[in-house]
């Protein structure tokens, strides 16, 4: 009787020292995955953070002057006159203009596809 209660003792302490040994390596795989993210991360924010970078020096106004000025023949480029802005009361799409337009359907609550212009069937 001792015999067999030993063998199932020892048994069940090879099986608990495997399932802790596999759980112990998918952890570490885990670990090792979540590292390879963190460091695509940090590439990609230092791919950002350097685009960006490259993005103010591209857009410096004395720069953009200086190729305006470099190219206004080729592109045919002309200062912008008071005259070609608009007022804003000219400008579409006020929020005043479709005010009126909302109406009330059957059963008590605003209709708003009338606001957006879109029309029910």
């Amino acid at each position: 009787m001792l015999r067999t209660l030993d063998l199932v003792l020892v048994g069940a302490m090879i099986t608990a020292a495997t399932i802790t040994y596999q759980i112990k390596h998918n952890a570490e795989e885990k670990l090792d995955q979540v590292r390879e993210l963190q460091a695509a991360i940090k590439l990609q924010e230092e791919t950002i953070d350097l685009l960006e970078a490259d993005w103010s020096l591209l857009n410096q106004p004395s720069r953009l002057q200086r190729l305006s000025e470099a190219f206004e023949e080729e592109l045919q480029l002309k200062p912008i006159e008071t005259l070609q802005m608009a007022a804003p009361d000219e400008l579409p799409g006020r929020a005043s203009d479709f005010a009126p337009l909302v109406a009330e359907n059957g059963d008590g609550e605003a209709d708003a596809a009338l606001t957006t212009g879109s029309v029910k069937p």
